[in-house]
């Protein structure tokens, strides 16, 4: 059964406007979507599609307790403190904490939040994932076929189009190096 995930405004804004992004309720059971996350969505095409996900119980609301608000007020506390390191904000900070309370998968393309994961301690355990590990995943399990690694750098190109995000060219690279050896459509991806 797949995981559950909870995903914050930055990763939805730009997952609303990919073409397969339905993709995504085949990896995850269960997409959990923060009300503070709906709060900061102001783009028609995402709110239109976070509202027909809702009405398809394909996403769903998280409402969450005080005790989360108070935790990811310590999560931004902490980051802020640390003058190296990127800003995390309320909604962000509010899917690192349900993350660690309750195992999902934290889906983000915020640095902040991905930072939090890497260098908090008691965030270590949080699995975060950015859109293009999600697609790496898509591809490792077959729910995206591709036949080359022309294909797999394809998909990626895709994604990069419909939604002007643009994926650093060390993570493509290394992307398509995962995706090669964890096996998925490794019989069709070959050394091409």
């Amino acid at each position: 059964m797949p995981e559950t995930a909870i995903a914050d405004t930055c990763f939805l804004i730009d997952w609303a406007r990919y073409r397969r992004r339905d993709i995504l309720f085949e990896l995850f059971s269960t997409v959990f979507v923060p009300e503070q996350v709906l709060d900061e969505v102001v783009s028609e095409e995402t709110i239109e599609w976070i509202a027909n996900s809702l009405a398809k119980r394909k996403l769903s609301l998280y409402v969450a307790p005080s005790s989360i608000a108070d935790e990811a007020l310590k999560i931004i506390d902490v980051m802020a403190s640390l003058t190296w390191t990127r800003r995390v904000e309320l909604p962000e900070a509010i899917c690192l904490a349900i993350g660690k309370k309750h195992g999902y998968t934290v889906l983000t393309e915020n640095r902040g939040a991905l930072q939090a994961v890497e260098i908090l301690t008691e965030y270590s355990g949080v699995k975060a994932m950015r859109a293009i590990d999600v697609l790496a995943e898509a591809i490792s399990t077959s729910k995206i076929t591709v036949l080359s690694r022309e294909e797999v750098k394809s998909i990626l190109s895709e994604y990069e189009k419909d939604t002007k995000h643009r994926f650093p060219k060390g993570d493509v690279k290394e992307i398509i190096e995962r995706v090669i050896s964890r096996g998925g459509n490794k019989e069709e991806v070959g050394e091409a």
